[in-house]
């Protein structure tokens, strides 16, 4: 479904973009991290607590060794009553109604963003579209994205002493 963004026209002038009023889903599970600007995504179809453990598999293969904090909001999917953690991963819990605190929600505001107007003739054009466009970004505009002085101060609290 093409979500409307703000564009410039003359004065009194109406603007004029392509619209498609058909929805269809394909969802992005990503990790991002604001220390060093890396990234771990996922697009599937579908979210649900099994997807998030398989996710969670996946993100724990990634740089194996590298210990990774993952924060999660409180959605139903992200519910881990039934599931193993995998050791090299932390789950910390935010607030409910906190986006600002989720670095992943900042990214998808970004990508969004960059969305606005567009129409995709199919979904697998929609998908190539939303590779091509998480795939193109750099580590340091990933780290202006995700970058939280609450999280930072404290990682550093806690790793330079």
């Amino acid at each position: 479904m093409t979500h409307i963004g703000s564009c410039i026209t003359a004065k009194g002038v109406k603007p004029v973009i392509n619209y498609q009023h058909k929805f269809k889903t394909t969802y992005l599970f990503g990790s991002y991290s604001p220390l060093d600007g890396s990234s771990f995504t996922w697009e599937i179809n579908g979210v649900d607590k099994e997807i998030f453990r398989q996710y969670l598999e996946a993100l724990s293969q990634y740089r194996p060794r590298e210990y990774k904090v993952v924060v999660i909001d409180n959605a139903g999917f992200h519910s881990v009553k039934d599931i193993k953690v995998p050791e090299n991963i932390y789950l910390l819990n935010i607030p409910p109604y906190s986006p600002e605190l989720n670095p992943c929600e900042q990214v998808w505001a970004y990508i969004k963003k960059s969305y606005k107007n567009k129409v995709f003739p199919n979904m697998e054009e929609l998908r190539k579209w939303l590779h091509k466009t998480v795939m193109n970004m750099d580590p340091e505009t990933i780290k202006s994205i995700t970058s939280n002085h609450h999280y930072l101060e404290n990682l550093n609290a806690a790793f330079n002493n």
